[in-house]
């Protein structure tokens, strides 16, 4: 009942309908400004939500970037010290590392090298490469440089393509030129290979020139064979010693072109091998050519007549047959008499320059140099046993040594069955028919004389105890019977005019006729002389070889090897010997005790 009171005592609150006017008329008197707000807060949120995300992914690469930047740091500092390193070295040393004798002693050297070019195009596109004409920049050049070719470098001045002018100028020089003010005139910087003993060695060391990227390679000789060692930036640093000995070749090429020229020879080659070890201590090959030259790859010189010219060098092969003979027990007994008469066979007749009778035992047949008995030694011993020991000796094949320029011997025509004939094997034994270098000649008498192993002769310097094993040849014994012979050839026969006193030199002589395409020509004479010293203990060979010697006054009026070759051995020895550790003295010499009966009594 109360509450019906006070539903009765005060009228109900009515809501209004949605959507009625009453309703429609309380939402226009609600204020505007609640939606506004509203609103706004949500684009504050949103904007705040979006510059955080931005920042978050500003933050996100400056880490980013940080990490990449410590990786980095990390990876040089653990692993790009090396290339840092190997770059340093890049930079200090030359493109071309050094060569030395066996002593230390410079041969070649690169240095820092200034060149004179012209280049065209200096100015563009636009406008003339010089200021004044060629033919006036050509002969204010002349007055820097007095012995320029002016035509030529008007040429070049003349010239869309550019070129070198000068390849070595001097820095006071280039300072001249570029006070010329002609800005087409360049100098650029480059390297220059330097021989500092200019021709001496020349054949040995060879020369280099540029390639395709401007960088030196070598050419000729050891240049050419050491090149990638020379160029090896790990290796170039450290001089490559070579076993030539710069003391021994100057006194080489001094007596040898002595030599030459006493005897108005057309050429000449020398070698001083040690027999041990198979080292060239000294090579030479005459007229020589000087490898600082620009244009040294068009001198008629560089041909080396001592590894790439074969010549017959006839009578020093007679000791090599008569040391086959021995080792293979053809000949036992040195005292026994062989004919010496005239040997007639397939309608040639084989003879003796000066016959010294109608037999002669072995001792006298070297002495006196004897072609009869040398034949009939080689007819006894036969064709495969001599050409066996030739084979033995590498004189069937290039030499073997580093340098590219080697000659092929040229080998005695095989019959069809793969054998020499009779005549053949007898001519070859006195050194006719066969030709080879005088480096095989020298490995040979190497070979004979150290107790009979052959070893491959080098240009490399060969440390203590590293020699190679090589190959046994001959007999120990066989060699010590040859350096008895070769002993007594020196003192009483055809060697006597290259036996050193005190030096105790044994060796042979050899003179041929020069063979041609035709046949022989008796004008024109090799003469050679193949020795050893000291002989009671063998160190070193030194072979001589003259080219067409004239029989001059110096020569006596003789082209044969005893009065030209053999005197340039005597002169020679004396020089190096010393410097070699071989020291004269008068009492010292092999014992020839027992075989110095069998010629003195016939002489």
């Amino acid at each position: 009942m109360t509450a019906f009171a006070l539903s009765a005592g005060r009228a109900p609150t009515a809501t209004p309908a949605p959507g009625s006017p009453a309703q429609r008329r309380g939402n226009a008197a609600r204020p505007k400004g609640s939606a506004g707000r509203l609103h706004s807060v949500h684009m504050r949120h949103g904007l705040l939500i979006t510059a955080r995300l931005r920042l978050l992914v500003i933050l996100g690469g400056f880490v980013l970037v940080a990490l990449i930047a410590l990786a980095r740091i990390g990876y040089l500092g653990f692993v790009g010290a090396a290339p840092s390193q190997t770059s340093l070295a890049e930079a200090l040393l030359p493109p071309r590392g050094d060569i030395t004798d066996r002593n230390g002693t410079p041969l070649a050297r690169t240095f820092p090298a200034y060149a004179l070019w012209f280049n065209p195009r200096a100015m563009g596109d636009e406008g003339a490469p010089l200021v004044d004409t060629p033919e006036d920049v050509a002969a204010r050049l002349q007055t820097i440089f007095p012995d320029l070719d002016v035509d030529r470098t008007v040429r070049v001045l003349s010239s869309d393509r550019g070129g070198y002018i000068l390849r070595r100028v001097l820095p006071e020089e280039a300072n001249k030129v570029f006070e010329l003010g002609e800005i087409a005139l360049e100098i650029p910087r480059e390297y220059d290979r330097h021989y500092p003993q200019g021709p001496l060695g020349a054949h040995v060391l060879g020369y280099v020139m540029e390639d395709g990227d401007r960088q030196l390679s070598g050419r000729l000789g050891m240049e050419q064979v050491l090149d990638h060692r020379l160029s090896d930036p790990d290796l170039r640093g450290t001089p490559t010693a070579l076993s030539i000995d710069l003391r021994v070749q100057g006194a080489l090429e001094d007596e040898l072109g002595r030599g030459m020229l006493a005897t108005d020879s057309k050429g000449a080659a020398g070698i001083v091998l040690d027999v041990d070890t198979g080292e060239v201590m000294a090579m030479a090959s005459l007229p020589a050519f000087d490898p600082n030259l620009s244009n040294v790859q068009h001198s008629p010189n560089i041909y080396n007549r001592a590894t790439n010219a074969t010549y017959e060098l006839g009578s020093t092969f007679k000791p090599i047959s008569i040391a086959a003979a021995i080792d293979a027990g053809v000949v036992r007994n040195l005292g026994a008499e062989w004919d010496a008469t005239n040997v007639e066979l397939a309608g040639r007749t084989i003879r003796d320059l000066k016959p010294k009778g109608a037999t002669l035992n072995v001792p006298e047949a070297l002495v006196y140099s004897s072609n009869t008995v040398t034949a009939r030694v080689a007819d006894e011993l036969g064709e495969e046993r001599l050409r066996q020991v030739l084979i033995d000796l590498g004189m069937n094949q290039t030499s073997q040594i580093e340098l590219q320029a080697r000659g092929k011997p040229q080998w005695p025509q095989m019959r069809p069955n793969g054998t020499w004939s009779r005549l053949t094997n007898m001519t070859v034994s006195y050194g006719h028919g066969i030709a080879v270098t005088p480096l095989h000649l020298a490995n040979a008498y190497a070979a004979m004389v150290n107790g009979g192993i052959a070893r491959p002769a080098t240009l490399r310097r060969v440390e203590p105890g590293a020699a190679p094993r090589g190959k046994r040849v001959f007999k120990a014994s066989t060699s010590s019977r040859m350096r008895q012979l070769l002993r007594m050839i020196s003192m009483y026969g055809t060697g006597r005019s290259a036996d050193a006193p005190g030096y105790r030199v044994g060796g042979k002589t050899g003179s041929a006729e020069k063979a041609t395409a035709g046949g022989y020509r008796e004008t024109a004479l090799i003469s050679s002389f193949a020795a050893a010293f000291p002989m009671d203990r063998p160190r070193y060979v030194v072979v001589i070889v003259l080219d067409e010697p004239r029989g001059t006054a110096a020569a006596h009026g003789q082209r044969t090897a005893a009065f030209n070759a053999a005197p340039i051995v005597k002169e020679l020895v004396p020089r190096i010997g010393p410097m070699l550790g071989v020291l004269p003295d008068a009492n010292r010499d092999v014992d020839i005790s027992d075989l110095r009966f069998l010629v003195e009594g016939r002489r």
